[in-house]
């Protein structure tokens, strides 16, 4: 059974670019199992541990490459998963606030209602009564009289022309 898991943790190193089945238990016997630990191992544990240099630095590369890929992914896969344990309760909590909105809009519209009449109200009280505003006599009137013929008129005159 043993053999099984070294067999999959070999499978799984050789997905690294430069790493074969030799290299990948190479690798394994020196407990740089995973690709996390060979990224973290660096070239010089992997030339100890049996890799020539020039293959041992690819190696690294593609590691530490493959390592924070995956460390990415990871992220935002856990963001992904609280972005989503969050929307319901945020769609919980903007109805509320649009269920609580639509019960004071009657109140807003009764007060806005109130507040017009009171407005009506005073403008009416503020304005003079026609029997309180001046007589005809002592208005000033602007224009001809009632008693001129049209054809006086400016307005007339020009229109003829």
């Amino acid at each position: 059974m043993a053999s099984q898991t070294k067999a999959s943790k070999i499978e799984k190193l050789t997905a690294l670019p430069g790493v074969g089945a030799a290299t990948a238990k190479k690798l394994v016997d020196a407990k740089l199992d995973t690709v996390s630990k060979v990224a973290s191992a660096g070239a010089t544990k992997l030339i100890k541990a049996g890799i020539k240099a020039a293959v041992a630095k690819k190696i690294a590369t593609a590691a530490k490459n493959a390592d924070k890929a995956k460390s990415a992914a990871k992220a935002t896969a856990t963001k992904a998963k609280a972005a989503a344990k969050k929307a319901p309760a945020k769609a919980k909590a903007t109805a509320t606030k649009a269920k609580a909105a639509a019960k004071k809009a009657p109140a807003k519209a009764k007060a806005t209602a109130t507040k017009a009449k009171e407005t009506v109200k005073n403008l009416a009280k503020s304005t003079k009564p026609k029997s309180a505003q001046s007589k005809p006599s002592e208005r000033k009137k602007i224009g001809p009289s009632s008693k001129t013929p049209l054809s006086k008129m400016s307005w007339f005159k020009n229109l003829k022309k």
